[in-house]
């Protein structure tokens, strides 16, 4: 059995109502509920300072970003953004972060029984990045500018694929184990192939969202590969029509 998680799951992006550190002193003059109040507001600003984030980093890149019109698309002063986020780098970062637990939460974070279902998730995964471009066209930009190891998001990027090889060739080698795939198979050569693969699927579909089927595309390859690798000759399960 393969259980999910990424280490990213640990780095929180701040207290939200739901999440907020027990103890935390009530202002003086203020009421508990008046305090919860503020916090709300405050978490519901930051909220909206990292969705506008992701839209000026998508079109922009990070260096040509500007908090100052990042701040205003919010409504507020660059001082105001600034009151929730210390610099653009830590915005970039907390953007990251966010998405990355988003998608582990949602997709990674149940438990999976097969190398089938594990890559049955990474297609969902596809098909979810295609309704969201400001997100996926962000990654991109993101990903291509991290080249520089001066970038902010280098070292964001490095131990992403670090954690992604890590989780698939965990999934493939156990799947090996029970019987499901072929001896012999290489889990960590796989794993960076299909991120590969899953990467420039992405791209293309960037450039042409209407001519390209982000989520049929990694379907296909991921239906051809496990055919090619399980014991049966399986590959992945009937998508919906």
């Amino acid at each position: 059995m393969v259980q999910n998680q990424s280490p990213s799951q640990s780095q929180s992006q701040g207290p939200s109502p739901s999440r907020r550190p027990k103890g935390r002193a009530v202002p003086e003059g203020k009421s508990p509920a008046s305090t919860r109040g503020t916090y709300a507001v405050g978490d519901e600003r930051r909220l909206r300072i990292l969705d506008a984030a992701v839209e000026h980093f998508a079109q922009w890149g990070f260096h040509a970003s500007s908090l100052a019109r990042i701040a205003k698309d919010v409504g507020i002063t660059q001082g105001g953004l600034l009151h929730h986020f210390r610099s653009k780098e830590d915005l970039l970062v907390s953007v990251l972060r966010r998405s990355e637990e988003h998608d582990v939460d949602r997709y990674f974070a149940v438990e999976v029984h097969s190398a089938t279902e594990f890559f049955a998730a990474l297609v969902e995964l596809a098909e979810y990045n295609s309704r969201r471009p400001g997100r996926t066209k962000m990654f991109n930009v993101l990903l291509a500018e991290a080249g520089d190891p001066g970038h902010p998001a280098h070292a964001f990027f490095v131990k992403r694929y670090a954690e992604l090889v890590e989780l698939t060739s965990d999934a493939i080698h156990q799947a090996v184990a029970t019987g499901e795939l072929k001896p012999g198979t290489d889990g960590v050569a796989l794993a960076q192939e299909f991120a590969a693969v899953m990467d420039g699927i992405q791209l293309q579909w960037a450039l042409d969202p209407q001519g390209v089927d982000m989520g049929a595309r990694l379907r296909t390859y991921l239906d051809r590969l496990l055919r090619s690798i399980t014991s049966s000759g399986a590959g992945l399960p009937a998508g919906p029509a």
